[in-house]
């Protein structure tokens, strides 16, 4: 890096995980199921039959865990709550133990120096609320703000920094039309109702976090987002390029900015979203921040008898990819970033989310040499300095993920963390990206040009 820094003093600089990926201890201290306990116990939806119920002892290590995150010099944390774990019915009685887990995770975040970033809801729906009818009833969004109070009522005196949902899009179209992840329902009459409640759960949840957190909160929503572009300079690839950039952009991002949902995927949908009397307006609370995670581009072409939206995902020849068949392509990210400041002008935006998985293979010594990992996030927080310098306003940056973890679907096999978890024994081993990351913030850090006021 040559010269002064493009980030700020005050830049972000943090690492991120999930609840139901690190923490385990599915039934300890009144915890009840989600809909992904639920999820994982139906034949062949994870691979190797993997569960979350042990995951990385996260609910038992997490002293161990918060010291990693001060050793690779992250000013900031970003994790969720469980929801099933804090009001375990989803509605109703609060668990005391429940709370009193993420209580004493902030506070040891705060001793350590480390600012948390809570976010209120990583797809872990309590299943009780899923047998009442889940996201594509109402009471689910009405359910969410009660919960989202409880959980500011409590931690918001400490707390500064929330965002409502992470990845909407994962819980409406993959869990509710594509039924790859929880609940498994595959149906676009469903769906649409899904994202409308979840979008709507959200305006509720900034309404309860600011009326019930003691210090003033900065609130926002994360949205994993990817620039669309056609696979030919045919019409059909044109116009499946439009369709595919609404359902992975604009019907996440023009409701929560006010501006109701792209007629034209309604049109391509065939369902209306279910709004009620100023739903619209209680979507588009007045938001903080965005949260952009990203992690590939998509090439889009055509596909007249795929499921709607009836988008195809074309694979480009002799890209690098990751070992999830995601091509690397951080100019993706300079390019999301640039044309969500252009066409939103949020106050700020975080990257919450950027990293990737590769075939780790450690050592004799178990130390892991992830040179790929390594290049990645430096490759992408290079392309968060090409946003900022064409006027983004790029707050902050968290690496995903801080620990390997238990990667929805694919299970245990695919590893994001700077941190390697040995599964069988739990212990915790710095691999060369985390080593990175140290070095590449404290190079910003170093040149950072003062804050000025």
């Amino acid at each position: 890096m040559d010269g002064s820094s493009p980030f700020p003093a005050d830049f972000v600089w943090g690492v991120a995980t999930s609840a139901y990926q690190i923490e385990g201890a599915h039934d300890v201290d009144g915890r009840r199921p989600s809909i992904w306990d639920t999820f994982c116990q139906q034949p062949g939806a994870i691979d190797g039959g993997d569960t979350g119920d042990i995951a990385c002892d996260h609910y038992h290590r997490w002293q161990e865990d918060l010291d990693l995150v001060q050793q690779l010099g992250a000013a900031a944390y970003r994790f969720s709550v469980a929801w099933p774990r804090v009001i375990p019915t989803g509605t109703g009685a609060v668990n005391p133990k429940g709370i009193a887990f993420y209580d004493a995770l902030v506070d040891g975040l705060l001793a350590r120096g480390i600012t948390p970033f809570v976010t209120l809801y990583h797809w872990d729906l309590p299943q009780d609320l899923q047998d009442k009818g889940g996201w594509p009833l109402r009471d689910t969004a009405y359910a969410f703000a009660e919960y989202a109070a409880v959980v500011a009522g409590a931690l918001g005196d400490r707390v500064v920094n929330w965002m409502t949902l992470n990845e909407p899009l994962c819980s409406a179209w993959i869990g509710h039309l594509e039924g790859r992840m929880a609940p498994g329902i595959k149906d676009i009459a469903v769906a649409v109702p899904a994202s409308f409640h979840l979008h709507l759960g959200h305006g509720l949840g900034v309404q309860a976090v600011r009326s019930a957190a003691k210090l003033t909160p900065s609130i926002g929503i994360v949205n994993n987002l990817s620039p669309v572009l056609p696979g030919s300079d045919r019409a059909e690839d044109i116009a499946a390029a439009r369709r595919g950039d609404g359902h992975t952009n604009r019907w996440w991002l023009d409701p929560i900015h006010g501006r109701g949902y792209p007629q034209d995927m309604v049109e391509v949908y065939g369902v209306e979203p279910p709004i009620q009397g100023n739903d619209l307006e209680v979507i588009a609370q007045p938001l903080d921040c965005l949260g952009v995670n990203y992690y590939f581009r998509e090439v889009a072409e055509d596909n007249p008898t795929g499921v709607i939206p009836r988008v195809a995902a074309v694979r480009v020849r002799d890209a690098l990819e990751t070992a999830m068949g995601w091509e690397v392509y951080p100019q993706g990210l300079e390019d999301i970033l640039v044309r969500v400041a252009d066409d939103y002008a949020p106050q700020k935006i975080y990257v919450t989310e950027n990293g990737s998985a590769w075939v780790d293979k450690p050592d004799d010594d178990g130390l892991v040499d992830d040179a790929q990992r390594a290049e990645y996030l430096e490759s992408h927080v290079d392309a968060c300095a090409g946003a900022r310098r064409r006027g983004a306003p790029i707050a902050g940056y968290f690496a995903w993920s801080l620990i390997d973890n238990f990667e929805w679907a694919y299970g245990y096999d695919k590893r994001f963390g700077l941190v390697r978890v040995d599964y069988d024994t739990q212990e915790r081993t710095i691999k060369t990206s985390g080593q990175r990351f140290t070095d590449l913030v404290e190079r910003h850090r170093a040149s950072a040009p003062e804050v000025v006021a």
